[in-house]
């Protein structure tokens, strides 16, 4: 507050048409396709000014400071990484910063100032940015062009204008002119009503008849009423002025005070008779009711007695029922071994293998030995002829005598 004090009793108010201002500018750099591309509304004229329109979500101010702040940079030509919603804001307010500082832009206040979203700070902030952007846009608002004025409106309006010191002192002086000329008027009619009673006293006196037209004769009565009134004009600068109004303003209060004060007297003995029903009516129901009342609050003891013992067997059932549910889970798992063992039990599908197997292997035995039998054969065979060719061959060959040796 001593801050608002020092800079003037505007300060407060400041920061609603530099938001303004941000506007214009944000709309004349099309900030709608970033809104569009965020999926977010287009902000109200006091948007950044204060957050008690959006109390419920004091996050979304400042991500919509950032993102437009970040947008900004990005336009005025310096890159700058896009925040998300979850990024720590000490880290992303001081690069903003950072970033308005290389813009050459003085920042004498801690960032602390930004992290509520709202407030002068932002608004100047995003009021410099966009600044920088529409510089480095090469974009400049015009001063607006007039309409001229035709010397008929200006003379309505200098009608309407308020009357100064100069301009009352003139009306003055040209009434005193009026009213210097009616005296002047005023001393000529005397003198010539006097030259013609004169002249009236040497004629004859004979039947006066009016030579004036009638109708002329009122249009210059009209014409001479209006001049001939005398209006004093109060100064509304004179303390005597403010002084009798005063006085009238108190005679009224008084009198207004007189005639509402026995109203406000017969209200409040109507208010006070009225409490004292209402009282009396209290005691009353109070002693009727005592006995119910009493009634009910035991009958409330007994109901929260039978709560908390159903409460407590309650207890007893869940814990009964969490048994039962793990002793049917065991016997379901018997159950399925016992089934599963009983079906293991009667397939005779093994057995049936076992004995295919079995005949199986008999006849392969079979077979060996049916080819045991024919390769003894073979070999036999072989065996006798290789024999009967050795005997022929003996029988066909004679043997030769030993010749007699040194030893014979």
């Amino acid at each position: 507050m001593a801050e608002e004090d020092e800079r003037g009793p505007g300060a407060a108010h400041r920061m609603v048409s530099v938001m303004e201002g941000l506007l214009e500018k944000l709309d004349a750099l099309n900030y709608e396709e970033l809104l569009d591309k965020h999926n977010m509304k287009k902000v109200c004229r006091h948007y950044f000014v204060s957050n008690s329109h959006l109390s419920s979500h004091p996050g979304e101010q400042f991500y919509m400071f950032t993102i437009i702040a970040a947008w900004l940079i990005n336009v005025a030509g310096r890159p700058f990484t896009e925040p998300r919603e979850h990024d720590e804001p000490n880290a992303t307010v001081s690069n903003i910063l950072a970033e308005l500082r290389n813009f050459g832009v003085k920042v004498d206040f801690p960032p602390s100032k930004l992290k509520t979203g709202s407030g002068e700070h932002v608004c100047l902030v995003l009021d410099r940015l966009a600044d920088e952007a529409l510089k480095r846009r090469n974009f400049s608002f015009k001063r607006p062009d007039y309409p001229s004025e035709t010397p008929e409106e200006e003379s309505m309006l200098e009608d309407d204008a308020e009357v100064t010191l100069s301009t009352a002192e003139e009306e003055i002086l040209e009434e005193d002119e009026d009213e210097e000329e009616i005296a002047m008027d005023l001393e000529s009619l005397k003198l010539r009503n006097f030259h013609n009673e004169a002249e009236l006293s040497s004629k004859p006196e004979e039947i006066l008849e009016p030579t004036v037209d009638a109708a002329e004769w009122n249009l210059e009565v009209e014409r001479v009423i209006p001049h001939l009134k005398v209006t004093i004009r109060n100064d509304n600068k004179d303390w005597r002025v403010h002084l009798e109004q005063m006085h009238q303003y108190q005679d009224k209060i008084d009198s207004l005070f007189k005639e509402s004060k026995s109203y406000m007297d017969k209200l409040q003995e109507d208010i006070g008779k009225t409490q004292e029903k209402v009282s009396s009516r209290e005691k009353y129901i109070n002693n009727q009711l005592e006995l119910p009342v009493q009634e009910y609050r035991s009958a409330q003891a007994k109901l929260s007695e039978a709560k908390e013992r159903y409460q407590q067997a309650s207890g007893g059932v869940t814990e009964r029922s969490r048994v039962l549910a793990e002793i049917s889970e065991e016997l379901d798992k018997v159950k399925q071994e016992m089934e599963e063992k009983g079906s293991s039990m009667s397939d005779a599908a093994p057995v049936v293998k076992i004995n295919q197997s079995l005949t199986k292997l008999k006849q392969e035995i079979v077979q060996i030995d049916l080819r045991i039998g024919v390769v003894e054969h073979t070999l036999l065979q072989a065996k006798l002829k290789e024999k009967s060719n050795m005997t022929r061959d003996m029988h066909a060959t004679n043997i030769p005598e030993p010749t007699a040796g040194p030893f014979a």
